[in-house]
């Protein structure tokens, strides 16, 4: 009966220790409230800045050496906001005269938010901007059949970090060819 007894109390403490483990593993920061947006931001980020993650060794990241990979440009959104403002509709005007020149090419539009807020939350979130930005495609005459959407929520962010600085590169939507 004692054997028994020590048992149970082991068990007992190891599924309470990995409960804390499991809770603990993903921390969060700042309010659903907070309502620092990108405001004064010219939504380019500065040449050089370095994205690391922990661990592992990455080279500089800048908007020129991005530009090489994609010809279509993210636009960026405000904190808990799916709105495009006047630089990311001419950003997306850009896209449609790219996308119009080329009528073979297939997008997929991503949803990224910063890492605050719930995950599920995120994840409605960066599916609404996605569907903003392709909506603002497909009004401006692109097929909406060559352009798929997904939302990666807070779970690829561009530039990992906890503040303002880092954040406002992740709230985004991003253009991915996917067939020419």
């Amino acid at each position: 009966m004692k054997r028994r007894w020590v048992d149970l109390r082991a068990a007992v403490i190891f599924l309470s220790a990995l409960l804390i483990l499991v809770g603990c593993a993903k921390r969060r920061t700042g309010t659903a409230g907070d309502s620092e947006g990108m405001a004064g931001s010219k939504g380019r980020m500065e040449e050089g800045k370095v994205l690391r993650r922990p661990g592992i060794r990455e080279a500089p990241v800048t908007p020129s050496q991005r530009a090489k990979d994609s010809p279509l440009q993210d636009v960026f959104f405000e904190f808990d906001k799916a709105v495009l403002h006047a630089e990311a509709q001419q950003a997306l005007t850009e896209n449609i005269r790219w996308l119009t020149a080329h009528p073979r090419v297939r997008i997929r539009v991503e949803g990224h938010c910063d890492e605050r807020g719930t995950n599920d939350y995120n994840l409605a979130l960066g599916d609404l901007r996605a569907k903003i930005a392709r909506d603002y495609l497909v009004a401006g005459g692109v097929n909406a059949k060559r352009i798929t959407i997904i939302s990666y929520g807070e779970e690829r962010p561009f530039v990992l970090g906890h503040d303002e600085e880092s954040w406002k590169w992740n709230r985004r939507g991003h253009f991915v060819l996917t067939a020419r």
